[in-house]
């Protein structure tokens, strides 16, 4: 796509080809395992077949992984069926036995899962750093590091890391490095820019954008780096659903809108429970006292809709009064769709290198597409019942 165009122009055309598709402006959705060869010849050199096997590739999931790379600027890109297993795969392609991985503290909980319980089978040495660290990640290369990772802004807290003093520093020591891109999820910060090798990113949240699909991607910065994630991927035996791809590509399209929609109404409401006394600190990078503002000021387009709040200390009983009194906002796992949603924040304490010692419940939101005052006015009812 020609770089003439904005951005939101762009969302509109990315992985679709309607002269290929006899006009057909949505490119059709593939129910495949099996794809047919035309002769022997074909099937022993590959040699003119495009897709072998609908595991490692078919029609629509080259519509996905096309769109994808030219959205993050990179070579080419894989997806598959969570958020998750683009994480383990990109990791699982880079290290091998004995490597050392540098891992953000402040990363998705199943991340530091798949890095405690999976990846520490295969004698890779996990090292937590903190997020904040910047250049002086240079301290804590050793000879064995194969891998930095980040996520940037981090979960729940949102720390924003300092992307290209990182890869600096990783580039002069020829160690690869990896970031989740799920919160600017392609279009508010683009990593593969800033010299990272890999980007990743969980399309369920506002690629997807409805709460309804299951769906992940990854995206190398060159011919060798795609190559060997390639490889790893398929060796997962990693592909996504056909079903999950369509309505990626679907949300594609809408993308932008609903992340400034969210973005503004996600500001407003921060602004609010800044003033809130049940409110000990509000988390939104947006927000001029949040630690890392400077940074994302600096590299990132623009905000989205999440944000978290530390709510004062209370008894049990007084705090699920509060959450189940909101109407607006129900209890989730997961952010980036069209609804709002809460999710109490109880995994903190897994944090190793910058210990998490606040008092009180810290609880994301993830702000929608509703009124934004309708929201307002819901958390403010549920403060009242709080303080009954």
């Amino acid at each position: 796509m020609s770089k003439k165009y904005k951005e939101e122009t762009i969302l509109t055309k990315l992985g679709r080809d309607p002269a290929e598709y006899y006009g057909v402006m949505n490119p059709p959705l593939v129910q495949a395992s099996t794809l047919e060869y035309k002769n022997l010849e074909t099937y022993e050199t590959k040699k003119g077949q495009k897709f072998t096997y609908a595991n490692i590739g078919h029609p629509l999931s080259d519509h996905f992984e096309t769109a994808m790379a030219e959205l993050e600027g990179g070579h080419k890109a894989v997806s598959s069926s969570t958020g998750l297993s683009p994480i383990t795969a990109s990791l699982m392609a880079f290290l091998k036995a004995g490597d050392h991985l540098l891992m953000c503290d402040s990363i998705y909980p199943p991340t530091r899962s798949v890095c405690d319980r999976l990846l520490k089978k295969f004698d890779i040495e996990i090292e937590y750093y903190d997020s904040l660290i910047g250049a002086d990640i240079r301290d804590l290369i050793k000879e064995s590091t194969a891998v930095i990772y980040m996520e940037s802004p981090g979960s729940a807290t949102f720390e924003v890391q300092d992307v290209p003093a990182i890869v600096k520093e990783a580039k002069a020591r020829g160690v690869i490095t990896m970031m989740d891109n799920t919160w600017a999820s392609g279009v508010l910060f683009k990593p593969l820019e800033h010299g990272v090798n890999i980007s990743i990113c969980a399309a369920t949240k506002y690629i997807g954008g409805h709460a309804d699909v299951n769906l992940g991607y990854a995206v190398a910065d060159t011919a060798e780096n795609y190559k060997q994630l390639k490889k790893t991927h398929v060796d997962l035996g990693h592909c996504p659903g056909s079903q999950d791809l369509s309505l990626a590509l679907r949300g594609l399209r809408t993308m932008k809108l609903r992340i400034e929609h969210s973005e503004k109404s996600a500001l407003k409401v921060a602004k609010w429970l800044q003033g809130r006394d049940e409110v000990q600190r509000v988390y939104h990078v947006a927000l001029p006292d949040h630690p890392t503002h400077d940074i994302w000021k600096r590299d990132f387009s623009g905000g989205n809709g999440l944000l978290s709040f530390l709510l004062e200390e209370a008894p049990k009983e007084q705090i699920n009064k509060f959450i189940d009194a909101l109407e607006l906002f129900p209890i989730g796992s997961s952010w980036g769709g069209y609804m709002s949603l809460l999710q109490p924040q109880t995994e903190m304490a897994f944090r190793r290198v910058v210990k998490w010692n606040e008092k009180g419940m810290l609880i994301r939101l993830h702000v929608g597409l509703e009124d934004v005052d309708d929201l307002i006015a819901d958390l403010d009812q549920a403060f009242r019942v709080f303080n009954s």
